[in-house]
């Protein structure tokens, strides 16, 4: 949250008492009323009471129930490396851990919500459910604590202290310990009912209105309410805050409002100009009316982003219906997510890969949106998106969303053609990476039938890339090497043009090694990553990185095998892609191991092992790695003593991955 927690002292008691007694709590009450904030802060508190941690589990951008699970999976950093179900994962995940997760904007996703929590809590008896809904969810033993607004006694009450707080940011200069000031903070508190979102609404309207006159308009306002079928009595006086926002905003300002409601998560602002421009509504007018959005709490500000709450995005979406531009804005807004993939692409080979790998990420969300509306409305344009996910959701680990938007897009009726082939590329990869090596092979076989049909270079790449990474991880290194090798040769010798030439380089490479041929594999992976810093990229240095790493351990070069693990290791964490910092971290156990620091081996292999339990993959990584694990760790028990090393891998096995990561990266700087 962007601002602070005022009051609830005795919810907070109540809702962490109830934790300790009830493994399923759901906090109930209207839209603005302070839940999301009250679980946040009871999560805060009550950390340290759940060994394996406390996860939070935004289900705010969901827009149907689809998504549910995989949203679910994300958010517990579960980035399941295997063909089973996500749901599968979940269970497996949580069997024996003892863990807080705390589920919120639950009335979204009801039904799903419902059924996999009373799943989860069957199977993991030692973890807890803490959730926030407008309604119960309805599972077994569900303690509801309904969360009321907040107290508005005369001259002081909670809401009246929030009043005040907000004030001293929207309105520093203005007095209210006067008696004139007290009497009208409390009369526009009992008004607003003491609905937080509310009472943040009406401060931010003391840049322009004085609070008598904010009292007086507010009091105006509720004895004219009417519609009251849309509003319940309950909500009037939330509804009647927002209505008055809406209105007291400039025209430019409510239609920017309404055109911002289609985003699924925050909003960068380049995003708001592209989608949201149009008709009256200037881009360039766009970055001031977002922060005027802001400066009166419509907007929230997160970093370079803008984000909305739920209650006022529905109020948005609902004008956006009103003023008849609902169906244009969706499809702008999938155009423009569409877009941004192709620049994504185009930009992979460059020295923005890593801005571009975060930028997609924290598009998850609208990027899935913008695929849906394609898969529904425009066949051809929902292939072409969906292929170029594969440079990046994959990566970062999206594998069963990745499947499945692949799947759902290539049956579509739609022509053949470069577009196909690469999303058939991309479905290969994301089959390879979950282990399901049999269906990935298939859909190899047909990426390169399709390549041979539309006979474009950069599709016989794509083709020869899904073939040879599948041969490679299923343990047949000379098949994958004779693929990516034949396509090289066929392409020539020229840089590379994009992202496949360079991934073949990286099959290419690594099945030498896996040959035993590693002169040519040290070679390579040289060349390789002589190559990608020209180009600025770090995906493919990551993996030369490997490389010489793996080579200098069995060649006896420890020292140098520590500085290429933790080159490797630097990259993979720039791109956030979790498979490949395990990887790094497997080669950084073993360098340690080799120069006797037994200790920092059990380190290294502790947090790797937290990493490849999030990924739940079945071989841990490349097959040549498997056969000399073994070997790292009894090198390392050895140095250390058994006790000791027992004790260091617990300690960094039980640690936050990501903690445990950034102790490891503080070591030694990369080469």
């Amino acid at each position: 949250m962007t601002t602070s927690f005022v009051g609830r002292d005795s919810e907070l008691d109540t809702v962490g008492t109830a934790l300790t007694r009830h493994r399923a709590v759901t906090l109930t009450g209207g839209g603005g009323v302070g839940k999301s904030r009250l679980a946040l802060r009871v999560a805060e508190q009550v950390r340290d009471l759940y060994a394996d941690g406390v996860w939070w589990i935004d289900l705010s951008n969901l827009y149907d129930d689809r998504l549910f699970t995989a949203t679910v999976c994300d958010a517990v950093d579960l980035l399941d490396h295997n063909p089973r179900t996500p749901i599968e994962a979940l269970r497996e995940w949580l069997t024996g851990q003892q863990v807080l997760l705390v589920f919120d904007c639950c009335e979204r996703v009801l039904a799903s919500c419902r059924s996999l929590v009373s799943e989860l809590l069957q199977v993991a008896p030692r973890s807890t459910v803490l959730a926030t809904s407008r309604k119960p969810l309805g599972v077994e033993d569900e303690h509801r604590i309904d969360v009321a607004p907040l107290s508005t006694e005369d001259g002081g009450g909670d809401a009246v202290r929030l009043f005040r707080e907000r004030c001293a940011t929207a309105a520093p200069e203005l007095a209210l310990d006067t008696p004139a000031s007290t009497a009208a903070v409390t009369a526009i508190c009992r008004r607003l009912e003491g609905i937080p979102l509310a009472v943040e609404l009406a401060c931010a309207r003391l840049r322009e209105s004085s609070l008598t006159e904010i009292a007086e308009r507010l009091g105006s306002r509720l004895d004219t309410l009417v519609d009251e079928t849309a509003w319940p009595k309950r909500h009037r006086a939330l509804r009647t805050a927002i209505g008055w926002s809406h209105e007291l905003c400039s025209p430019l300002e409510r239609l920017l409002w309404a055109r911002l409601s289609v985003f699924r998560g925050p909003v960068e602002v380049a995003d708001a100009e592209s989608v949201c421009a149009g008709g009256p509504l200037a881009a360039h007018d766009i970055p001031r009316l977002l922060d005027r959005l802001a400066d009166q709490s419509v907007l929230q500000r997160v970093d370079t982003r803008y984000r909305m709450l739920d209650t006022l995005c529905e109020y948005g979406a609902m004008w956006l219906t009103e003023l008849g531009e609902e169906t244009t804005l969706v499809r702008l807004h999938a155009s423009h997510f569409a877009t941004m993939l192709a620049e994504a692409e185009a930009g992979w080979l460059s020295g923005q890969q890593v801005a571009w790998y975060a930028r997609i990420s924290a598009s998850h969300a609208d990027i899935r949106a913008a695929l849906d509306h394609l898969i529904e409305e425009d066949g051809e344009a929902a292939v072409e998106m969906a292929g170029r996910t594969g440079l990046f959701w994959p990566c970062c680990g999206h594998l069963h969303e990745s499947r499945d938007y692949l799947e759902r897009a290539l049956a579509l009726d739609t022509p053949k053609g470069p577009s196909r082939t690469r999303a058939l590329w991309a479905l290969g990869i994301t089959l390879t990476l979950q282990g399901d090596h049999a269906t990935a092979l298939r859909v190899g076989e047909d990426c390169a039938e399709a390549a041979r049909e539309d006979g474009t270079p950069q599709s016989a790449l794509f083709a020869a890339h899904t073939l040879g990474l599948t041969h490679l991880m299923a343990g047949r290194p000379q098949t994958a090497y004779d693929v990516s090798d034949h396509a090289l040769i066929t392409r020539g010798t020229s840089p590379p043009s994009g992202a496949p030439q360079l991934c073949c380089m990286v099959i290419r490479t690594f099945a030498h090694s896996a040959l035993g041929r590693l002169a040519e594999a040290y070679e390579a992976a040289i060349g390789l990553r002589r190559l990608s810093i020209r180009y600025g990229e770090h995906w493919a240095r990551s993996y030369a990185f490997h490389q010489l790493a793996y080579i200098d351990l069995l060649q006896g070069r420890a020292h140098d095998a520590e500085l290429h693990a933790r080159a490797m290791l630097t990259s993979k964490h720039n791109l956030n892609d979790n498979l490949g910092i395990a990887l790094a971290l497997d080669l950084l156990t073993g360098a340690n191991a080799a120069q006797g620091n037994g200790i920092g081996a059990a380190r290294t292999s502790g947090t790797g092992n937290s990493y490849w339990r999030m990924l739940g993959h079945p071989n841990r990584g490349t097959p040549e790695l498997a056969e000399v694990r073994d070997q790292w760790e009894l090198q390392a028990r050895t140095a250390a003593g058994d006790d000791a090393y027992d004790r260091a891998f617990r300690d960094a096995l039980n640690r936050d991955a990501e903690l445990g990561l950034a102790l490891v990266l503080q070591g030694p700087a990369p080469s």
